[in-house]
């Protein structure tokens, strides 16, 4: 059998070694033509195949080159190619393909280059189509970006050319099989126990909270914490453009947008979910995030008897927060007067939660602010818990201390009332000094 390499050799290059790889790869290919196959049946078959032709190429690889070789093929024609290990890896929390020459983890909250390469953009995009083909997705030059959801739950972007100007792009969020707890999240210093408790009091007493955060902060790995504690006799609509919460109650309906068919149409969007869930008699509405129009919807929501709603959104700080919800509102559509926007916001919205992602790759609660009322046309809020720098220390930790501010929320006695008689306590910092202020 004739093949691309000679059979006696003592150095190859890395186009020979590329020439060998699709060698092996397309005698496999039509090897398996005709033969419908599990996934797990096809590997083991792949295995026998490869063995079988490597044998009659007659090449004898150093033991080490061919395992490698032939794990990059099985990855190859089983995963998803060069970045199947990444995925394998469990620590590895993020993979990002900036183009084929470079791939970057994020692994204990740190962004990282790999040695991980593709051949060239054609191998990138045969990539993109393996993970986004079996999706029913699709990504051509007149819809050059896609967003997808694994089976196993991990979320997929996709981009290319002419918008990805320097190749095709690939960004993989790892989908976490076991669900954190409060109680681990308070074991990495994300929030303290008095934080913990307070917040699971508020899930309870059915206020309406806020995640806010940055991109890759831990919205919602802390918005799957929250509605944990949510009652099992409750009915839980959630609603999302790629399903990632992982609620573990029994009486909850996941709802998911929906992509336009070719022609346009057939589009399903999270503020049509919003408006459909209101029908379904939900005692909570979770939304994985709000973007636009959706959270005026979902305000009105809040304040017309479905108490205890979540959901996040995209800010920097509480203050920020309210600033988007008031431009996603206006996205609506609705000619609404600035003042009338606040109000309906101020009076909805009870807590924000404030997510961050610090330099040091840490994710932390850095803030648990109350949305008081309103002062003429300013929203009142409140700080309950803040987190408070100090310093920078050894290899660039942040150092800092999650603290309470003094000041007990307004809504107290929604939380007696619903049974949570917190302490003084809680809400007092270290040697009983103030360090909030209604703002």
């Amino acid at each position: 059998m004739a093949t691309p390499l000679a059979s006696n050799f003592t150095k190859l290059t890395s186009a020979d070694l590329l020439k060998f790889k699709k060698y092996l790869a397309e005698n496999i290919s039509r090897s398996l033509e005709g033969e419908p196959l599990q996934l797990g049946d096809r590997t083991e078959l792949i295995k026998q195949r490869l063995q079988e032709i490597y044998i009659q190429t007659k090449v004898s690889l150093p033991e080490d080159l061919r395992k490698q070789v032939f794990n990059e093929i099985l990855d190859e024609m089983t995963g998803f190619g060069p970045i199947q290990p990444l995925l394998d890896d469990p620590d590895v929390s993020e993979v990002m393909v900036n183009g084929p020459k470079k791939v970057f983890i994020e692994k204990g909250g740190k962004l990282t280059k790999t040695g991980v390469t593709f051949d060239d953009d054609d191998h990138v995009e045969r990539i993109i189509d393996r993970i986004i083909l079996p999706l029913g997705r699709r990504v051509d030059t007149d819809s050059p970006t896609v967003d997808a959801r694994l089976p196993d739950g991990s979320r997929v972007n996709a981009i290319i050319r002419p918008v990805a100007i320097d190749g095709p792009s690939i960004t993989i969020r790892k989908f976490k099989k076991d669900k954190l707890t409060i109680q681990q999240l308070v074991d990495f210093g994300s929030m303290t126990q008095n934080m913990a408790e307070f917040l699971r009091a508020c899930v309870l007493a059915h206020l309406n909270i806020v995640i806010s955060g940055g991109t890759g902060s831990g919205k919602t790995t802390l918005l799957n914490v929250l509605s944990g504690f949510i009652q099992a006799e409750e009915r839980i609509v959630t609603i999302e453009d790629a399903a990632e919460l992982q609620l573990q109650q029994d009486h909850v309906v996941r709802l998911e947008t929906k992509v336009p068919n070719t022609d346009g149409r057939g589009a399903v969007t999270i503020r049509d979910l919003v408006k459909n869930s209101l029908r379904m008699r939900p005692d909570r509405i979770v939304v994985g995030e709000c973007r636009g129009g959706e959270a005026l919807d979902m305000l009105q929501a809040m304040n017309t008897g479905h108490d205890g709603s979540l959901t996040t959104l995209h800010a920097n700080t509480p203050r920020d927060a309210l600033s988007r919800l008031e431009t996603m509102v206006l996205m609506a559509g609705m000619d609404l007067p600035l003042k009338v926007v606040r109000q309906q916001i101020s009076s909805a919205v009870d807590l924000i939660v404030q997510q961050t992602r610090l330099k040091d790759g840490a994710r932390k609660v850095t803030a648990i602010t109350e949305v008081v009322g309103m002062e003429g046309d300013t929203v009142v809020m409140t700080d309950i818990f803040k987190f408070e720098q100090t310093g920078v220390g050894a290899n660039g930790k942040i150092l800092g201390e999650l603290k309470p501010t003094g000041i007990r929320p307004i809504f107290g006695p929604k939380l007696e009332a619903a049974g949570f008689k917190l302490s003084a306590e809680l809400f007092m910092p270290a040697g009983g000094m103030n360090l909030g202020s209604r703002r």
